[in-house]
């Protein structure tokens, strides 16, 4: 179990939302934190610390107009701490090769590569020829619908068809490098993590999986490193003081490392 650290920015400002909250239209979100350093500052604190395989999420759709401002932010996250931290927000085929150029160690993808609903392998097969397997990340958070959770797009407001499943990330291993998982019901509240789901992403036995959402305390640190068989990386926004949260920071990495 590693700590994977966050940067995400909206509106050009680094950020801890509630997820989900997103309204591309008029560019709000429910804010739970906003801070007044810039992503570089985090990008240097993480590059101190050692902290690798951090995400620099850009929350603003293309079409906004505080997506450069934003994607500038990135930009000088990654340059401050080349080959250390992913990017994500907007990544496609033909942007992908750009941001690696720049520092990037992996893009992240999601909406891309789930199109209509389903897998679209197309686009998925593009994004390999364009960076290789060993620079992406696919994004798999998803919501709960029944007993089951399922891939969600668009912010994630859209459903796919598609059901994260032991089958569904042994399959979708074969293109990229690890997986990022956002609980996105409880990303963002602080409010306990998804026990099944950890659950279940607790028997993968294959490439890294980072766990994101939910988590508001001590416990549900160490609940995802007991319920995930030691295997789940974590990573912890809101709740974390970096981020005006009430979790110490050198402590989670304490509980992270099981000391």
């Amino acid at each position: 179990m590693e700590f994977r650290p966050c940067i995400d920015i909206h509106n050009g400002k680094v950020k801890q939302i509630v997820g989900g909250s997103l309204n591309d239209d008029v560019d709000t979100a429910n804010e739970n934190f906003v801070s007044k350093k810039d992503a570089t500052f985090f990008a240097s604190f993480y590059a101190k610390e050692g902290l690798r395989g951090g995400h620099v999420i850009m929350l603003n759709h293309p079409d906004s107009p505080y997506y450069e401002e934003t994607r500038n932010q990135a930009l000088a996250a990654i340059k401050t701490y080349p080959n250390n931290l992913q990017i994500g927000g907007g990544v496609n085929a033909d942007n992908a090769k750009g941001y690696i150029e720049a520092g990037a160690s992996h893009v992240i993808v999601t909406s891309y590569v789930f199109k209509d609903g389903k897998i679209n392998y197309d686009n998925l097969n593009k994004l390999v020829d364009a960076v290789g397997k060993e620079h992406i990340v696919l994004d798999l958070s998803c919501r709960r619908k029944g007993d089951d959770y399922f891939v969600v797009t668009d912010r994630w407001q859209k459903f796919t068809r598609e059901e994260v499943t032991l089958e569904l990330l042994s399959s979708l291993s074969a293109y990229c490098d690890e997986f990022l998982i956002h609980a996105a019901d409880v990303e963002g509240k602080q409010c306990g993590i998804e026990v099944e789901l950890v659950k279940l992403l607790g028997k993968w036995e294959g490439i890294p999986i980072t766990y994101a959402g939910g988590v508001g305390d001590y416990d549900d640190v160490m609940a995802i490193k007991e319920i995930g068989n030691d295997k789940l990386n974590v990573t912890v926004g809101s709740a974390l003081d970096l981020f005006g949260g009430p979790l110490n920071y050198e402590t989670v990495l304490s509980c992270v490392k099981g000391v």
